[in-house]
């Protein structure tokens, strides 16, 4: 048995010779022209033998003047159609059905939705309209209220876009607490390097881990002193592992009717730190112009400069930091693969053409070069310089001549573009070098090279102009 649900069927009456019976005619019109806001009454070819108008706008609009005219010739020119198909449905026997066409009036374009029918034995017509002025002046109300929202929602993003990258990016251990959990809802970055886990590990766990065991308590009883004060004094304990000591502060606010608690955390220095002697070669790489990359040997990030951030469109290292450096460099399973292998065989590569694959779905046209460093159990790193080319190829190259000249450049597009493209590329190189040739066989004689190619002097002209190969100066044209 079917379980779909069926709509039921349009029903008529099922008597319809005893209930309602015969009307009279001043029933039968009074009954039509309540109906719909304008009724016409048409012949054959649709023009309108007669009218009754119920909506007083529709008639202070001149509705009225149009018996004895064309009904297509009172609507749009978009809306004539739709008129010829109603008009052809109904000669058809077809069951009638609503349509809207626009009436052009005085005080502009009018919607009405039509039924049109046969009216008994005569070949006469009946269309029925209902203006649909209200219901256009809703829908439009509902579409700006639509993009009103969309407006709205695109302004809030961008606003929490703003804090998460302020959020993600200060210096000071931050964590969002529910205050009727106890439990860790957000972290940033500072507060997981301070205690020593993973980025996204502290996320739903207890916030009593934070602390040492015996100090736990300390820090529950800390947080319902914030719910209940306004600015409690800051709480000095011992971190998780023996990390050291610091000082808590928690402040309550509500979001979404929800108590939370914005906790900072301020590690307790024992002793002024002994000023280390600089990273000369850390602070060189970090100021690089190219990006650098430090990879283990499964191709995960270990560390990158600010230009690969940068490259990358991230907020800061930490966010690259662990992450597989095939999200963001060459194409999914292809060019870093290669690129792999040339260096376990090789140690070195140089200058590898690819792309390098931003957060914001951007592409830049890169070279890569690269060096192993063999370790201990298959243990190698692999280091990467990361140059954009794609800035630099398209500011040097010949407005008139971007065309590839030879078969290896041609080769090299292999990787860059798709097939398609590499095939259009190769006609017009396939052209560029045949006009060459004919103009080196006649001496420069373009006339004679258009005859040899067979082409007509104008059509040589315009690949000459198009590939770059010279202009048309007078003596050509004699």
């Amino acid at each position: 048995m079917n379980s779909h649900h069926v709509p039921p069927a349009p029903q008529g009456f099922a008597d319809p010779e005893v209930h309602p019976g015969a009307l009279s005619a001043a029933a039968a019109a009074s009954i039509l022209g309540a109906v719909g806001d304008v009724t016409f009454i048409l012949d054959r070819d649709g023009t309108i033998l007669d009218m009754a108008v119920s909506d007083r706008d529709l008639a202070r609009m001149g509705v009225s003047g149009w018996v004895g005219t064309r009904w297509a010739a009172n609507v749009t020119i978009e809306s004539v159609p739709k008129v010829g198909e109603m008009l052809a449905d109904v000669d058809a026997g077809a069951p009638p059905r609503w349509r809207q066409v626009n009436h052009a009036t005085p005080n502009g374009d009018v919607p009405v939705r039509y039924l049109a029918m046969a009216l008994g034995q005569h070949g006469r017509i009946i269309a029925i309209g209902r203006d649909m002025r209200a219901a256009a002046a809703t829908q439009q109300r509902l579409l700006q209220t639509q993009q009103s929202l969309e407006r709205d929602y695109i302004r809030l993003r961008q606003a929490e876009a703003r804090y998460r990258m302020l959020f993600d990016l200060a210096h000071e251990p931050v964590l969002i607490v529910d205050a009727a959990t106890r439990r860790i809802r957000e972290a940033n970055a500072a507060a997981h390097r301070l205690l020593g886990v993973r980025d996204g590990a502290l996320a739903d766990q207890p916030a009593s881990m934070l602390v040492d065991a015996d100090q736990r308590e300390a820090l529950v009883a800390f947080f319902g002193a914030a719910e209940a004060a306004a600015a409690p004094a800051p709480l000095t304990a011992a971190l998780r592992k023996g990390l050291g000591e610091a000082r808590i502060n928690a402040t309550l606010f509500r979001q979404a009717r929800i108590a939370l608690l914005l906790v900072r955390i301020e590690p307790v220095e024992s002793a002024a730190p002994v000023e280390a002697e600089p990273d000369r070669l850390r602070d060189v790489v970090e100021r690089m112009p190219d990006a650098f990359v430090l990879a283990d040997a499964d191709m995960t990030i270990l560390t990158a400069n600010a230009a690969f951030v940068d490259l990358a469109e991230v907020a800061s290292p930490e966010r690259v930091t662990g992450a597989a450096l095939d999200a963001w460099l060459g194409r999914p399973g292809i060019d870093l693969e290669l690129i792999a292998a040339q260096l376990r065989e090789h140690g070195m590569v140089r200058n590898v053409a690819t792309v390098l694959c931003g957060s914001g779905g951007g592409e830049e046209e890169v070279e890569v070069s690269g060096v192993a460093v063999p370790g201990e159990n298959g243990s190698g790193q692999f280091g990467f310089t990361i140059r954009t080319v794609g800035r630099r190829l398209r500011e040097v190259a010949d407005p008139g001549r971007d065309v590839p000249r030879s078969v290896e450049q041609l080769t090299d597009l292999v990787g860059r573009m798709s097939l398609k493209e590499i095939v259009r590329e190769s006609t017009d190189l396939i052209e560029r070098l045949c006009i060459e040739a004919a103009l080196t066989y006649t001496s420069d004689n373009r006339a004679s090279a258009a005859e040899i190619l067979g082409v007509s002097r104008q059509s040589l002209y315009s690949k000459l102009h198009r590939h770059g190969l010279g202009s048309l100066v007078a003596s050509d044209e004699a």
